[in-house]
């Protein structure tokens, strides 16, 4: 894709110290992640790390409870979805639906699974 700069945005503060070589591990489980990462840092003319606490991301939960919720063929592969940023915020409130009797997350889990 040819992406010069990058930012990441994680929830794990030990993780990120870790990559940043801040902190030294102890858990030789995940010396093969930290070394993959490292290897793909190279790749990027500028990458920057930030913690993100749990608590204010509540855009990784939604992701990760739409991830869960779906059975893939492939394990280590999922579709791309696009996701769009707005200027103002969207209310339900101002969206007029008929239920059709599926929870709310019905149409992102069909799209999910059949695009």
């Amino acid at each position: 894709m040819n992406i010069q700069e990058l930012l990441v945005n994680g929830d794990s503060d030990l993780v990120i110290h870790h990559v940043l070589g801040e902190w030294a591990t102890k858990n030789t489980k995940i010396f093969p992640y930290l070394h993959c990462v490292q290897d793909l840092i190279k790749r990027f003319t500028n990458i920057e790390f930030k913690h993100v606490p749990r608590v204010q991301n509540d855009f990784a939960d939604v992701v990760a409870t739409l991830s869960s919720m779906i059975q893939h063929l492939d394990k280590n592969f999922i579709d791309p979805f696009p996701i769009g940023i707005r200027k103002q915020p969207a209310y339900c409130a101002h969206v007029e639906e008929e239920f059709d009797g599926n929870p709310w997350f019905h149409n992102m889990k069909e799209y999910l699974e059949k695009g």
